[in-house]
């Protein structure tokens, strides 16, 4: 298993930018892909970006190219989401997942392990 603690979320105004990190600690981190999701209120969690183990390879939600940018450093046990250009519609609960695998996915339920969340909420 990995534990996972999510952090740097908040409130910020439409156009901000905010830097979600995510620190780890248990199994091996460097063997496992990781992921971020999100749930606004009264909508199911979706997918927002994932990494490979290695970091080489990455994915992004179609909403969210250009303005997200998922990063790893397997050094540190950390992963991290960067986020720029941020909209009201941008609001909900990021959570942080790992998965026993080096292969990233877009699918929740591939995921092994959760972080609690960490609420971003962006102003208009």
């Amino acid at each position: 298993q990995v534990q996972l603690v999510e952090s740097g979320g908040g409130l910020v105004q439409a156009g901000g930018s905010l830097t979600l990190s995510c620190t780890t600690s248990g199994r091996t981190f460097s063997t496992c892909a990781m992921g971020w999701f999100r749930q606004a209120p009264g909508k199911e969690r979706e997918f927002v970006a994932t990494i490979s183990a290695s970091g080489i390879s990455t994915y992004y939600a179609d909403s969210l190219k250009g303005r997200f940018t998922i990063s790893r450093d397997n050094a540190k046990r950390t992963v991290s989401l960067q986020m720029n250009g941020l909209k009201p519609e941008d609001t909900a609960v990021y959570y942080c997942a790992a998965r026993l695998s080096p292969y990233l996915s877009t699918g929740q339920y591939d995921y092994d392990s959760w972080g609690q969340g960490t609420q971003v909420t962006v102003s208009s």
